[in-house]
Order: C-alpha cells, then structure tokens, then sequence
C-alpha cells in the first residue's frame, strides 16, 4: 500500500501561525473584519468619479510571477530636450480601509504582510489586496499618482501628487520581463496583448538606468542577498530556488525610490509632518573598514556612502560567488532601517543606503501600513483638510511599525530556516560545499551553495572565518526549531 504524500505546505502553515502568536502577531482576522470587507459592492465608491480618468493610458505593472497584491503600475511619455515624464500610480486603499475601520485596525496591528514558506499573511483581507485594491489588469481602479519629471541626465527635475481613475493594460513578472530586455526570451504574451506597453517597458528601462546611475554617483550601495523560494510539487517541499536581481526589479526598484522620494518631497512643501524611512550612519562604521581592509581595500574613518559604494562594486567584480556574504555582512553592520517622523522644517537623517535624503515609504499600500499612513497625509494634504494624524500619533506609529517589521521579519526567517531543515531532513550525513557566513563567540555559520540553506557548524570549527571555503557534513535538522546542524568534514 503506497504512504499517502507528504503535506509540507500544511506543516509549515501551521508552524507559521504559532511563530506569529508568539510575536505578537494576528494570523488570522476577526469576524468584525471579514464582515465589513465583504459588504462592500464595488473597487470604485460613489462619489468618486469625478476624479481624472487616466484609464486609457498604457499602464502596467512588474511583480513575482504569483504576486495577486498588485500596488502599482507605471506609464512614461517623452518630453522635448529628452526629459521623461513618469507617472506612478499606487492603489488607493484607504478608499476601502478607512481610517478607524475595523479592517484599519487589523492593518494597524500587524502593520505588514507577512510571507514565508506556509504562505502569505496578507495584511489586508483577500477581497482587498486580492481584488479591489489591486491594480489588477483590466479593472478600473482608483490610484495616488505620483508624477516624476526626468532630465536626461537622471535628475528629477519636478514631481507632484494627484488622485486619478486608472486601469493596468498588463500584469508582468520580472523574470519574464528581464529575459526580454536581456534579449534572452521574446516578449512576454501579455505584451503583445496590450497597444503601446512594449515601447513603454523599455522607455522605462531606460529612465530607470538614468535614476540608478545618479543614485550610485550619490553613493547608492549595490548590495546583493541570496533569498531562497520554497518550490513545491503538490504539497511537498522539492527544492529552494534562489532568486537573484534582474534587470526588471531594478527598473521597479528604481521608479520605486524616485517616487518615495517625491511624496516625502510634496508633504514637505505643504508643510505636513511625514513618516520618514531612515537608516542612519553605521554606528560599526569602524567594523565595515576593517572588513574592508581584510579585502585589500580601504575606506575613510567616517562614514561614507560613496566610498563603500566604490568598495563594494570592486568586490562584486572580483568575487561575485562570495559577494553576497560580503553583502550580508555589510547588510549587518549598517544596522537596520526604521521609521520616524520629520516635522516641518526639521530634518530627518536620511537613507545612508540609497543615499537619499528625502523618503518615505508609500508604494505599497497593500501590503504596509507605513504606506497607508501616508496615502492618508497625500489624501488630507491634497484635499485642503485637516491631517488624520497628530504628530503625537506619528510618532506612536513610527516606534509601532518599526517593532512590528522587526517582528515579521524574525517570523520569516525562523520560516526559511525550518523550510530549510524540512527540505535537508532526508539527507542528514551528505557532505556539501559551502562559505562561512559568521564567526563569533556565538558561533560559526556556513552558507552551503545548493541549496542555499545557511546553518550552524557545531563540530570542527575552529580556525574557520567568514569568507572561507569549506566542507561540511549535514549533522541533524530540528524543523520545529529550524535549525541545521553542521560538522566540518573530513580533509576541510
């Protein structure tokens, strides 16, 4: 009699939701929350069409090949003497989620989307981030456009903020999109489906790689991680797929930054308090020249985003197997980002890693409430009204989101790391190739190459240090815990 298939999925579901109550964290939503979505009738509420109808422009959006939370779409037109005028639409949930509203509450609480190997915690109700506050292609949606003004040199020139009605000609994935523009697959069908997007992906491209280029002369730090994607057959965990950057999340991304960086902008000229993004200069500034020096290379005593900017290019070109162990623990010692809030007239710190000194975060509205928060300044700042948040409560917010980031994302790596022991628990005694991540009196860590699962060496690592190549041998797994469990093999 043949033993019915493992349901992986299941497990690590139910792994998922106990490490999110341990956080503090609301896998699920209240009946409150679900009655409330469920009454509502339509993406666009009356009273709204008098909003700009933009919906006959070539929209589209860039997201994972299974992403259904769509937050934004983009479309470009040249101007005279080279300049691109862009315009990014972001999804206007709080139409639907309204401050105050049990569905806000929920948001507020969690305050992000969580995503790991069990699936995805959605921040917002499915009915929601799924249908209609999505920018789903084909449908009609309401949109926060921000509008960007590019000089041929990559400099934005001018921005502003609107509301418009809006509708995406084509749902695109990155892998597909950056095999194109790479000239490595033909465009993708979807393109082909929609007048006018072909020509818009690579104007966009093309503006992007302009926005990039500034930011790394500012001093943008190139950082590159190994994220893995648990890959399934049925409900049976098979593999764990790196994903690497491409050239279409860079187009994204890049879009992405000009456009945080524009509301912070326009919310500053109206004289509003905003939630600021900020990392701060390396307090282990000191740690990130000594890793430096260990390379061969130098950087000044103070912090300095354009020299670690230089300093990590050389390292990419020279080593690119091991650059993202270097980039990991530079990632590291930068410290992690957090919110806080900017009065008028003061000025907050900054990004030190995008080397930007105005941003904030608002383009993903499905999926954090830092950018709800700020669709709803855009929203009272636009419409002459008095702000939803007192500076007392954006200062409550700001220590709130950045507690309950810092909570998801200890529930997602406690994630990967028991999909990880769930995927190597039949191979315990298999010798692998690896790099070593981390060594300290808290212990030694290696990075194997497939899969790229990271675990700890708890046999024979003396001697080792962060950047070595070694061999180990799978020791044991504990997927309730997570961990993996590794012994330096025999010659290493």
């Amino acid at each position: 009699m043949s033993r019915p298939a493992p349901n992986h999925r299941a497990d690590l579901a139910a792994l998922a939701r106990r490490a999110m109550r341990e956080r503090g964290l609301l896998p699920d939503f209240s009946p409150a929350v679900l009655a409330e979505v469920a009454a509502f009738r339509s993406a666009i509420p009356e009273g709204d069409g008098h909003l700009p109808d933009l919906t006959g422009l070539p929209w589209f959006s860039v997201d994972n090949d299974d992403s259904r939370d769509l937050d934004q779409i983009t479309v470009a037109e040249r101007l005279d003497g080279g300049a691109v005028r862009v315009l990014v639409g972001i999804a206007d949930v709080d139409v639907l989620a309204g401050l105050g509203s049990a569905t806000d509450g929920h948001a507020r609480e969690n305050t992000t989307s969580v995503y790991t190997a069990g699936g995805v915690f959605t921040m917002l109700p499915e009915r929601l981030s799924f249908d209609l506050t999505s920018l789903n292609e084909g449908e009609d949606r309401l949109s926060m456009v921000v509008e960007l003004v590019v000089s041929p040199e990559g400099e934005v020139t001018s921005s502003t903020v609107f509301r418009a009605r809006v509708r995406n000609r084509a749902r695109l994935a990155y892998d597909a999109v950056a095999a194109w523009l790479s000239g490595e697959a033909p465009p993708p069908e979807a393109i082909g489906r929609a007048p006018g997007v072909e020509e818009q992906v690579r104007l966009q491209d093309e503006v992007a790689r302009r926005l990039k280029g500034v930011r790394h002369e500012q001093g943008a730090l190139t950082l590159q991680s190994i994220e893995a994607r648990p890959v399934f057959d049925g409900g049976t965990l098979v593999d764990l797929a790196p994903e690497r950057p491409n050239r279409a999340k860079e187009l994204v991304e890049n879009l992405m930054v000009a456009a945080n960086g524009a509301t912070a902008r326009f919310l500053e000229a109206k004289g509003w308090p905003s939630l600021r993004r900020v990392v701060k200069e390396p307090a282990r500034w000191g740690r990130i020249v000594e890793l430096a020096a260990q390379h061969g290379d130098a950087l000044p005593d103070r912090p300095d985003s354009r020299a670690l900017s230089a300093f990590l290019e050389r390292r990419r070109a020279a080593d690119p197997l091991r650059f993202p162990d270097l980039s990991l623990a530079v990632v590291k010692l930068l410290g992690p980002g957090e919110y806080a809030v900017e009065r008028p007239g003061e000025d907050a710190p900054g990004h030190f890693g995008l080397a930007v000194k105005d941003y904030t975060h608002s383009t993903a509205p499905n999926r954090r409430y830092p950018d709800l928060i700020t669709q709803r300044l855009l929203k009272a700042a636009l419409g002459g009204g008095p702000s939803p948040y007192t500076v007392a409560d954006l200062e409550g917010l700001a220590v709130h989101c950045t507690k309950r980031e810092d909570d998801a994302n200890k529930v997602e790596r406690r994630m990967k790391k028991s999909a990880a022991a769930l995927l190597l628990s039949s191979r315990v005694g298999e010798t692998f190739e690896g790099v070593v991540t981390g060594a300290s009196e808290k212990g030694t860590w290696v990075r194997v190459l497939h899969p790229p699962v990271e675990g700890r060496v708890v046999r024979g690592s003396a001697g080792l240090d962060v950047g070595d190549r070694v061999r180990v041998r799978l020791l044991e797994t504990d997927v309730e815990r997570g961990y993996v469990d590794f012994g330096r093999a025999h010659g290493s």
